[in-house]
């Protein structure tokens, strides 16, 4: 970073810890069993496809690596937004197994040039009708909840709740405004 930089109000991005993906079983298994919250086996890798060869060897090499663990789905979905959600979705939930395949996503997509587009990875839970999204944002190396009701409302209450128990465990996001809806992600 330069004076100039400074001068203008640019700071530097945070480099994405993506090890930060393997605290969550520890914190689903501390925080959110305590308020009766379970993983779905569903999680997913959002970033902003790039153009060109790259991108479709990029999406080539993420569904390859994926698909040799035959106990989940993989998909690659692409949203209204121009985003694409690489998909793992696993028939038995298990926690630890979908963080590594997610881990693998986010590494391969690093790996291939297309970090700087990685922009969320969301983990899906549920307790009963409720549904949860731990969403880890790459920009700002932090993790928030996310708790839908039927679109546009969310349960804040819950969410504040669910932030503050996980801060143990998680790098929670305490600037809220930054908590955005995930409102048509293949999670929660």
């Amino acid at each position: 970073m330069g004076f100039l930089d400074t001068l203008l109000g640019r700071t530097k991005p945070v480099r994405p810890n993506l090890d930060v993906l393997f605290a969550v079983p520890t914190a689903a298994q501390n925080s959110l069993a305590g308020l009766g919250f379970e993983a779905t086996g569903v999680g997913a890798v959002c970033f902003k496809a790039a153009e060109g060869a790259a991108a479709g060897r990029s999406r080539a090499d993420v569904r390859e690596l994926l698909t040799l663990d035959r106990t989940q789905e993989v998909e690659l979905v692409d949203d209204e937004f121009g985003f694409t959600w690489a998909v793992c979705r696993q028939a038995v939930p298990d926690l630890s197994a979908l963080v590594v395949s997610l881990h693998v996503v986010n590494t391969t997509l690093v790996e291939a040039g297309f970090g700087a587009m990685l922009l969320c990875t969301a983990i899906g839970f549920r307790a009963g009708e409720r549904r949860l999204g731990l969403v880890y944002l790459y920009k700002w190396g932090t993790v928030y909840p996310f708790v839908p009701r039927a679109e546009p409302s969310r349960d804040n209450a819950l969410e504040l709740q669910i932030g503050a128990a996980i801060a143990a465990d998680l790098p929670t996001e305490s600037d809220v405004s930054r908590w955005f809806p995930i409102w048509h992600a293949p999670v929660p």
